[in-house]
C-alpha cells in the first residue's frame, strides 16, 4: 500500500513540475507552416540566429560552421534539407543546438514554437509512400491538441556522407 501512494505522489510531483511518465517531451518549431518536433533530451540550446562562415565545397544544405564558446558547430538549413524554398530571415529565425549521431550540430529554423508532452500512445508511426519517398528521418507523427507534429529522427536526419562532409569541414 505504501509503495502505491509514493508512486501516486511521485507522478503527482512530476505533472506539477511539468515532467512526463507515460509520453516524451519535444521541442517544436516552425519550418513554414508545418511543425516540427525534437527530443528535447538531443537540445543543447537555442540560439538566435547569427551569420556563420561558409565552407566550400559543401551541399546546399549545409550553411557554415559557428563557433559557440570555442566549439565550431556545422549549421544545417533544414529549410534547404528538406527541399523547402529558402525564405528570408526573421527576428524569429534561431538556430537549434543539437546533438546528432554524438556531434554537436545547429538547425536552422523559422521559428521556435514550445515544449509539448505527446503521450507515447498519441504518437503513430511515419506514413509509408513507397520506395521514392524516404520518410526514415521521421520518428512518427505525434498528436497534440488539434495539432499533428512530425517528430525527426536526429539519428538519420542527415546521412552519413553529409556528417562527414560536416567532420572534414570542421576539422
Amino acid at each position: 500500500m505504501a509503495a502505491a501512494t509514493l508512486e501516486n505522489a511521485a507522478k503527482e510531483l512530476n505533472q506539477q513540475v511539468g515532467l512526463t511518465t507515460d509520453g516524451s517531451q519535444f521541442l517544436t518549431f516552425q519550418l513554414g507552416d508545418e511543425l516540427y518536433g525534437v527530443d528535447i533530451l538531443r537540445v543543447q540550446e537555442i540560439k538566435g540566429y547569427t551569420t556563420v562562415t561558409k565552407i566550400p565545397n559543401t551541399p546546399p544544405h549545409i550553411k557554415g560552421v559557428l563557433n559557440l564558446r570555442g566549439t565550431i558547430v556545422p549549421i544545417v538549413e533544414l529549410r534547404t534539407k528538406f527541399g523547402l524554398p529558402t525564405i528570408e530571415y526573421t527576428l524569429f529565425t534561431v538556430i537549434v543546438v543539437v546533438v546528432i549521431q554524438e556531434k554537436i550540430m545547429g538547425l536552422v529554423v523559422d521559428a521556435v514554437s514550445d515544449v509539448l508532452n505527446i503521450d507515447k500512445k498519441d504518437i503513430q508511426p511515419p506514413p509509408q509512400f513507397g520506395a521514392k519517398v524516404d520518410v526514415s528521418f521521421l520518428n512518427g507523427i505525434g498528436k497534440s491538441s488539434d495539432k499533428l507534429v512530425a517528430l525527426l529522427n536526429m539519428d538519420r536526419l542527415l546521412c552519413d556522407s553529409d556528417l562527414q562532409e560536416v567532420a572534414s569541414a570542421t576539422v
